[in-house]
């Protein structure tokens, strides 16, 4: 495909697309129903129906009867850490091999047109970014999110939590399952949010943004703290009447849902004229400003309180007027 077609590229090799950055259009005012209506089906496609179903094959395939789960034994718990590890290298892996290994596309629709593995920095585990981000993920990010995992599954059990079923409640948990996007995104905002503080990002979240070329090996690697509070969004099944099914997926959205938004790429060529959207660039420029875009865009959190930026000149503007307002507050409290 023919990129420049869609976009433009600089002198240093960035490329950016042609088309500002936008959130989806719920929670707007007025209502846009054309727009919702041609929205909708990326609401389920192609990521959030793939995560449902893993956590739908995670439940009659990988996990033992109730029975076994409402023991904590090494069996299970191990033999479910090694599947989530296998997934996660096959899933992750399938971009990295096709996108920066095989580099099948070259550097068509890559935002940065620099390699991670070209640049050696200080800050990564032996100078490397893919090194340091597949320790983190595999060292720290797949135990915490196997023991979130083995958690919800034991409390549910043990019957410590409600455990609604399908057949009985079959509106209310259809409807949690359309909400749980919802939920991912309003745990992940405020979270987010709350790292970029002073202190908590210089302890925990910076070492997420040491990789501010993303690829997809970037997507979990995090401090254990972060991870811990990522994955946990899935905990929320323990406080909302829920199902086990429907924890599994809320966890898996957080988990494998983590890569759409490191990958890279705008857009992920599948043949010389098809094409899947990453849907990455909301997320890219927070990589690469920092400062703006703590969601992800499916609600308008950042454009209600203004740290929305579409990757436009009046996006920059914004962006730029509100370092000069806090910089002016950051001289006058120093002044006083």
């Amino acid at each position: 495909m023919d990129d420049l077609k869609y976009g433009k590229r600089n002198k240093r090799g960035d490329w950016v697309p042609d088309e500002p950055a936008g959130t989806a259009p719920l929670f707007v005012l007025p209502p846009r129903p054309l727009a919702l209506l041609k929205w909708l089906p990326h609401y389920f496609v192609p990521y959030n129906l793939l995560f449902a179903v893993s956590a739908v094959a995670w439940w009659h395939f990988v996990l033992p009867d109730v029975e076994v789960m409402k023991t904590l034994s090494w069996g299970w718990i191990v033999r479910l850490f090694l599947v989530n590890c296998a997934a996660l290298l096959l899933f992750f892996g399938a971009f990295e091999l096709r996108l920066y290994i095989l580099r099948a596309q070259g550097n068509r629709f890559k935002y940065n047109g620099k390699w991670p593995s070209e640049q050696k920095s200080k800050a990564f585990f032996f100078g490397s970014q893919n090194i340091d981000n597949m320790l983190r993920t595999f060292g720290t990010g797949l135990p915490i999110w196997t023991a979130v995992e083995v958690a919800i599954l034991y409390a549910y059990a043990n019957g410590y939590v409600p455990w609604l079923t399908f057949a009985e409640h079959p509106v209310y948990l259809f409807c949690l399952a359309l909400a749980a996007p919802i939920i991912h995104e309003t745990h992940f905002f405020l979270l987010h949010r709350a790292i970029h503080w002073g202190p908590l990002y210089r302890w925990v979240h910076s070492v997420h943004h040491n990789s501010v070329n993303p690829s997809p090996w970037s997507s979990l690697s995090m401090h254990p703290v972060e991870q811990f509070g990522y994955l946990g969004v899935a905990l929320w099944h323990l406080v909302i009447p829920s199902n086990p099914i429907l924890a599994l997926y809320q966890l898996h959205f957080a988990g494998f849902g983590a890569i759409p938004g490191h990958v890279g790429f705008d857009k992920v060529e599948l043949g010389e004229d098809k094409a899947v959207d990453s849907h990455a660039y909301i997320h890219y420029l927070h990589h690469k400003y920092f400062e703006v875009n703590y969601g992800d865009g499916l609600i308008p959190f950042d454009r209600w309180f203004g740290t929305f930026h579409d990757g436009s000149k009046e996006g920059e503007a914004r962006m730029q007027a509100r370092y000069e307002k806090k910089k002016a507050r950051a001289n006058a409290a120093a002044a006083t």
